[in-house]
């Protein structure tokens, strides 16, 4: 649909177009028990635009949520609709809303911050005790998320897309905030090494953002060889590494151990046989999992930096004196902010591998969201096909 359809159809001062009050929502009530339901709609509140979702990415929270109706800490408590990757069309437009007309296309931003805490008037709202996040349970009642047919959704929060930006890659401006607020934290500078462990679509995207940052080498690690190829066939790193799985390591001292390995295997591939080389300048950790994290304070240089992007196993024994001898900084991530518009400029531009080709699988309807998170789980599909980024499209 070109951008200026609906627009064209019901030109301003027209409000509204949609005079249906129902929608059909994918919601999930258990571990996977996931149903198609009708709920109700209202119109947008003043300074809401009421969006047609059109492409939702599927996340590894998502997958969690379907799997255990839970990610991590969090626990659903209610009937919980997924999906927060999502770019849709504008079709109602909030009486006190300006700058937007029906039939805009738009990414959604889709954490609502309070907007008066100490964090909000410093900018990280990322960091709001009262944020709401949709398709998360953190909050009660849950913030139901997009894999709807429709939603109304603060103005505020939804960022106009260029006209020649496809769905699918507006919609992946999501993970890709999470990679921009990873590697602003870093601070990459020119000439950097980084190392990128998890080569999903986070770690992906995070690689390209240190490259495109100033990196000059820039290695991503990951126990699947595929992806660890696709990120070197599409430019996302210079080099790639992949990790062994060790499996059953019980004792402290064993993890460590298994741990130094990867670090010095991953460093080997870093240094580009440079002479005195100490370790990387930055380590973003994209897994979450404890060996990685241990493999980075082991990797990372006197002075520098390990940087915790993927959310995973909550409590973790990590060798501290890694970090307090070398003073390696240990920076933590969470989500993003005020990334959106830059993520738009980046994408619109070109600079970074193509989004649309990250996404390997696409499912039609609302019908099919099963058949997506049952394949967003796995690493290949059944024809041995990589699996990256799955997506549902209207």
């Amino acid at each position: 649909m070109a951008p200026t359809a609906l627009a064209d159809i019901y030109p301003t001062p027209a409000r509204h177009y949609h005079k249906n009050n129902t929608v059909v929502a994918s919601v999930l009530h258990g571990p996977r028990d996931l149903r198609l339901e009708t709920r109700t709609i209202t119109d947008p509140g003043p300074l809401e635009l009421q969006i047609a979702i059109k492409a939702t990415g599927v996340c590894g929270s998502d997958v969690s949520y379907y799997n255990k109706f839970r990610n991590g800490d969090l626990q659903a408590v209610q009937p919980l609709s997924l999906g927060h990757e999502s770019a849709g069309i504008v079709v109602a437009v909030g009486d006190a809303v300006t700058g937007f007309q029906i039939g805009e296309r738009v990414a959604l931003e889709v954490g609502v911050p309070c907007d008066n805490c100490r964090s909000c008037q410093r900018g990280r709202y990322n960091l709001c005790p009262g944020m709401r996040f949709r398709s998360s349970a953190k909050s009660v009642p849950h913030f139901q998320g997009t894999l709807q047919d429709r939603i109304n959704h603060p103005a505020k929060w939804c960022h106009k897309i260029p006209s020649h930006v496809s769905m699918e890659s507006a919609a992946l401006l999501e993970p890709l905030s999470v990679a921009i607020h990873a590697t602003r934290r870093a601070t990459v500078e020119q000439g950097d090494t980084a190392i990128v462990f998890g080569a999903g679509t986070v770690g992906l995207l995070t690689a390209a953002m240190a490259k495109m940052s100033g990196a000059t080498t820039v290695v991503i690690a990951d126990i699947d060889h595929g992806r660890v190829n696709y990120a070197l066939t599409n430019g996302f790193a210079h080099k790639g590494y992949i990790v062994t799985q060790r499996r059953h390591l019980t004792e402290t001292a064993e993890k460590f151990k298994a741990a130094k390995e990867i670090a010095d295997d991953v460093m080997q591939i870093a240094s580009l046989n440079e002479s005195g080389f100490e370790g990387a300048d930055l380590t973003f950790d994209c897994t979450g999992k404890e060996i990685c994290m241990q493999a980075g304070l082991y990797a990372t240089r006197p002075g520098g930096k390990l940087i915790m992007v993927g959310m995973g196993t909550p409590v973790q024994t990590l060798p501290m004196s890694a970090s307090h001898l070398k003073e390696v900084d240990i920076i933590g991530i969470f989500r993003y902010a005020n990334t959106y518009p830059t993520g738009i400029k980046i994408i619109s531009s070109g600079c970074l591998p193509s989004l649309d080709n990250m996404i390997t699988h696409r499912f039609k309807g609302l019908g099919a969201a099963k058949d997506a998170f049952d394949l967003a789980g796995k690493t290949l599909d059944k024809d041995g096909n990589l699996v990256l980024k799955v997506l549902v499209e209207a």
